[in-house]
């Protein structure tokens, strides 16, 4: 199985940045596709960002623009940055993969392929935004 090791949370003042890592022990078989979830206080879980193979990305209309995903295949690790974030970003971030996945879904439908067909999860980390 994939183990993913998350880091990098925090608390921070709305305006600030924070960095997310997940290191993944090795890859799942099949096509790469990794992403960032997040569960926010009392709230359903929600999609944050999604990256494939290659390089390809999506991202919640909620943090277009403010956050980043990437991967570093030298590292084995997926990253999520984080600009301007505001308290409506507080929430446990996950990272995931899903055990399989087409481009597309990875890229188009991440949050329900991740429950369809089976996901590796990091343990979670808690981000808190302060105003």
């Amino acid at each position: 199985d994939v183990q993913l090791v998350e880091s990098g949370g925090g608390s921070v003042q709305a305006g600030g940045s924070l960095t997310l890592s997940c290191v993944a022990s090795e890859y799942t078989s099949g096509p790469f596709c990794m992403g960032w979830l997040r569960q926010p206080p009392s709230k359903a879980r929600e999609e944050v960002a999604a990256i494939d193979s290659e390089g390809s990305t999506s991202y919640a209309s909620s943090v277009r623009g403010r956050f980043t995903i990437s991967w570093d295949s030298a590292n084995n690790t997926l990253y999520l940055q984080m600009n301007n974030l505001t308290p409506e970003d507080t929430a446990i971030y996950y990272c995931a993969t899903p055990r399989s996945s087409t481009k597309r879904n990875c890229i188009y439908n991440f949050p329900a392929v991740v429950v369809q067909n089976g996901a590796f999860w990091g343990q979670g980390t808690q981000v808190t935004v302060s105003s």
